[in-house]
């Protein structure tokens, strides 16, 4: 009798063991897969260094294009950026985002910032030239164009603001230059004085370079080179205070009343013009058969005494088959946007146009094409003005 309540309280002890141990393996097996999620989702959260490095670089470019449209300060601009590009994102991944990708993406923010820096404005633009209408959709703030027979006004496009030419000035340094009768074979050197301390520009044409003063004026006006212009005035009589004098005093005998030189380069926003007043200066440069044949030529080589430069001409129209230039000169500095004065036949009529602060690398060339179709399409001669206001100028 003990003997069989013995067996059987053996046997409910042990179903008791197993029945324990099973449901305690059940516990911690419910236990870990409740803990998988957790933390794969941590791990979701917090990513490793790969995928850190490799989510940044796919991000970047959409990050740099946001902040590059208002160049703010590199640390500012990468916080400025997560919050817009985290808006959808949820609330506890944010500052998980942030953290990890705001110093890589400021040293990017703050190179595209410099890069795409757009260009300062120019006078014309701060004085709203560029706001006025004109029928052929011009980019150019100021446009102009003259029958070079009769005088008489074909196109007008504020021809009486007084803005800077930049370069366009280098054609009163070649009359200046051939007026005083120097002997075009002297050598004239270039020296630190001709740097450009203004604009910091640099040259093909070093410090040391030796050529004739036809070779100088040669490529001042094909290539608008500025230490050949800035050599020719120091190598005048009087040195470049008198070339400066020399320039006002000619600009003055023929009637430019707007007009005012400060050097020979055009590399500061202190020489000015107008329009109306360029006209007069192309009409007397035409004079000159060297300007014509220098400022016209496609390209020029030279040798400098050390190495031989070749240089083309700044104006892409020279090599168009299609255009009859007889003179030409084009100029750029930020306060004067893009410039360009020529003599042209266009339709069998000579004319003068002259285009000044341009906006656009190839405008100005652009809106030379758009007044050239103008003047093909013209009938009898009447005069498409939209000069400070609209009024119709003689």
């Amino acid at each position: 009798m003990k003997t069989e309540m013995f067996s059987s309280l053996k046997v409910v002890h042990g179903v008791a063991m197993r029945s324990a141990l099973s449901i305690a393996v059940s516990i911690v097996v419910a236990t870990s897969f409740a803990a998988a999620p957790a933390e794969a989702l941590a791990k979701t959260a917090t990513p490793s260094k790969t995928e850190k490095k490799s989510t940044a670089k796919a991000e970047k470019p959409a990050r740099v294009a946001k902040t590059t449209l208002k160049a703010p300060k590199p640390a500012k601009a990468a916080k400025v950026a997560a919050a817009q590009d985290d808006d959808d994102a949820p609330r506890a991944s944010r500052k998980r985002r942030v953290a990890y990708r705001m110093e890589p993406h400021a040293r990017r923010a703050a190179v595209h910032a410099v890069a795409y820096q757009p260009r300062a404005t120019s006078v014309g633009q701060a004085f709203g030239l560029r706001d006025t209408p004109d029928s052929l959709a011009l980019r150019s703030s100021v446009a102009y164009v003259v029958d070079q027979n009769t005088s008489e006004t074909l196109f007008d496009k504020n021809s009486r603001a007084v803005v800077p030419i930049a370069s366009i000035t280098k054609l009163m340094t070649a009359m200046v230059v051939l007026d005083s009768h120097m002997p075009l074979t002297d050598e004239i050197s270039v020296t630190d004085e001709d740097r450009d301390y203004e604009k910091f520009t640099g040259s093909r044409l070093a410090v040391g370079s030796v050529l004739n003063r036809e070779d100088m004026l040669h490529i001042a006006l094909m290539a608008s080179e500025n230490r050949a212009a800035a050599a020719l005035s120091r190598f005048y009589p009087g040195g470049r205070p008198a070339f400066i004098a020399a320039m006002n005093a000619k600009a003055k005998s023929l009637g430019m009343v707007d007009t005012h030189f400060e050097n020979s380069t055009g590399l500061t926003s202190l020489n000015v013009s107008s329009a109306r007043d360029l006209v007069k200066m192309v009409n007397a440069a035409y004079q000159y058969p060297l300007i014509r044949k220098f400022s016209t030529d496609r390209n020029y080589d030279v040798f400098t005494g050390k190495r031989n430069l070749a240089y083309n001409s700044t104006n892409a129209l020279i090599r168009n088959a299609s255009w009859d230039i007889g003179l030409q000169k084009t100029g750029f500095i930020n306060e004067a946007g893009e410039c360009l004065v020529m003599q042209a036949t266009v339709n069998g009529r000579p004319v003068v146009i002259v285009l000044l602060d341009s906006y656009g690398k190839y405008s100005r060339f652009a809106d030379a094409g758009r007044l050239r179709s103008y003047l093909d399409a013209l009938g009898e001669p009447h005069i498409m003005s939209a000069d400070m206001g609209g009024g119709a100028n003689p």
